[in-house]
């Protein structure tokens, strides 16, 4: 105790935590094979419960989130579709006509029936949409957008909308790299806005919304992969910024730009290969037909550790999943923990191949749906979208 009198707040938190974290692992490696086999599953029924009657009823402490409400379907409905599950047909049009009636007369998704309409919202709405699939929800989409933030989440959000919607202009994207890169900083991680702290959410938001517009080799790489890669703590889970408390969420935040910029330079290896060799592309074709190991990519994070954080320590037994141990759950930590969980599965594995069962903390019984890197909505739900949306254009 006299230790923990002498140390600053943020020493004594990271303290706690750690102490938490450590006794739950040393619990768990204590249990016996079987034991240890059942705490490891997600228990699908479970998680299917808690996030399908939190469609249909919520409580009254989450009234704070009015103004959230397409975040909350989006949240849920992107959790239930990880889990390779879809709500029923009466449930599904309940959404849809919700979220009609969140549509803005000049464009984009309030947070609530006539409330004002942004971006933040309008991603969580064209997201919901798109996880639902099908043309009714599909054609629902409001496609015009005049939407006023200006920070690296909001460049984000607005390039993911349009990219999916397929109305990405010249006027949208002008400009929009300079901006970005001006808010990368010494650590090489991307803040907020120029001058501000790194941090996961916007070091993500940054390179996906670069890689949308295909100007990812102007970021400084290198730099942005080593800040990356050093937020993953002792925990194994991942931090949101440096130094401090690591948080489930972060499993997607930072997970994700690991293997965006792996399959960056990967993809740059091997044009770098074509040209010096332009028989090269066939014999690759050839090895890799024949040898299973090939295709396969070492992570530049520990997966299995962080899928071990994420489920020991932030899934709750009762249904969804939390920022650490001693914190509630919720719908948001459920959506950004199964995310990233699904990217941890599918880290070493290349662009469709199936994770092998050594990949899947717990097997394939945990098995989760891909996700698309730079929309974080389900793959298949992503090729019907984009093929819906240029057959309508």
């Amino acid at each position: 105790m006299k230790e923990l009198q002498s140390m600053t707040m943020t020493q004594r938190e990271q303290f706690l935590v750690f102490n938490d974290v450590f006794r739950i692992y040393r619990d768990f490696d204590a249990c016996d094979i079987a034991t240890q086999k059942f705490t490891v599953e997600i228990q699908r029924d479970k998680q299917l419960d808690y996030l399908t009657n939190g469609l249909r009823q919520l409580g009254p402490s989450l009234s704070s989130l009015d103004a959230n409400r397409p975040w909350l379907c989006y949240w849920i409905l992107h959790s239930i579709a990880l889990l390779g599950e879809s709500v029923d047909d009466e449930l599904e049009n309940n959404i849809i006509d919700f979220l009609g009636h969140c549509q803005g007369s000049d464009g984009g998704y309030g947070g609530g029936p006539g409330q004002l309409a942004h971006l933040g919202t309008s991603y969580a709405a064209v997201n919901s949409l798109v996880t639902l699939g099908g043309d009714k929800a599909l054609s629902s989409t409001n496609r015009v957008h005049d939407m006023g933030e200006m920070d690296v989440r909001a460049c984000y959000l607005a390039i993911s909308i349009a990219s999916i919607l397929n109305i990405v202009d010249d006027e949208l994207t002008r400009g929009l790299g300079d901006y970005i890169l001006s808010c990368q900083t010494y650590e090489g991680g991307i803040g907020g806005e120029p001058g501000s702290e790194a941090h996961a959410g916007n070091t993500y938001c940054g390179l996906a919304t670069m890689a949308l517009i295909n100007e990812v080799d102007r970021l400084n790489l290198d730099s942005l992969m080593n800040w990356v890669v050093h937020q993953q703590g002792v925990e194994m889970g991942f931090h949101g910024r440096t130094n401090k408390l690591v948080d489930g969420c972060y499993t997607f935040w930072q997970a994700a730009p690991c293997v965006l910029l792996q399959r960056f330079y990967s993809a740059h290896e091997e044009h770098a290969r074509d040209e010096d060799d332009p028989e090269h592309s066939d014999d690759d074709d050839s090895d890799e037909e024949g040898n299973e190991d090939f295709r396969r990519v070492q992570p530049v994070f520990d997966s299995l550790n962080l899928q071990r954080y994420v489920i020991l320590c932030s899934m709750v037994p009762e249904g969804g999943f939390r920022d650490k141990p001693g914190k509630p759950r919720d719908f948001y930590h459920t959506c950004y923990c199964l995310s990233g969980l699904s990217v941890a599965q599918h880290a070493r594995s290349k662009d469709k191949d199936t994770p092998l069962n050594c990949d899947i903390l717990g097997g394939y019984a945990n098995h989760l749906e891909p996700v698309h890197l730079l929309h974080n909505v389900v793959m298949d739900r992503y090729n019907k979208a984009i093929k819906f949306f240029h057959r309508v254009a």
